[in-house]
């Protein structure tokens, strides 16, 4: 397949997201390679699909309420096949809407994602969703 371009590498992030934010789990994990590492923002690591899927099912479980991510900022670096992408997570906590912002890199093979590394402002949700 070769590496992506600069146009596929949004796109695979946007579909990426959109994934997440649909509550599609199968179709997150069709993003990963075999042996991918998933770095968490509290600084837990994942290696591979099985153990990534681990790390997301209680997400996908409904276990935090409604999450949903909302693109701030995509940029890519074509060159070296990695994408970083800004956004603010929304949350409703105890009835009430909450939101962080964050970012993830990451880096791709083959359109592939082998590694996912999120940051975030903050350990929980401390700002009110606009």
């Amino acid at each position: 397949m070769g590496k992506p371009d600069r146009k596929e590498l949004v796109d695979l992030v946007q579909r990426f997201t959109d994934a997440f934010n649909r509550d599609d789990l199968d179709e997150v994990m069709s993003f990963f390679a075999e042996d991918a590492l998933y770095a968490e923002f509290n600084g837990q690591q994942s290696h591979g699909k099985k153990a990534i899927r681990e790390a997301f099912e209680p997400q996908f479980q409904g276990a935090f309420g409604q999450i949903r991510f909302h693109e701030q900022d995509i940029f890519v670096d074509e060159t070296e096949s990695k994408a970083l992408i800004r956004w603010q997570c929304t949350i409703e906590v105890d009835g009430k809407p909450q939101a962080w912002d964050g970012l993830d890199v990451l880096h791709f093979e083959e359109a592939l994602i082998t590694e996912k590394h999120t940051y975030a402002r903050a350990d929980v949700p401390k700002l009110e969703a606009i």
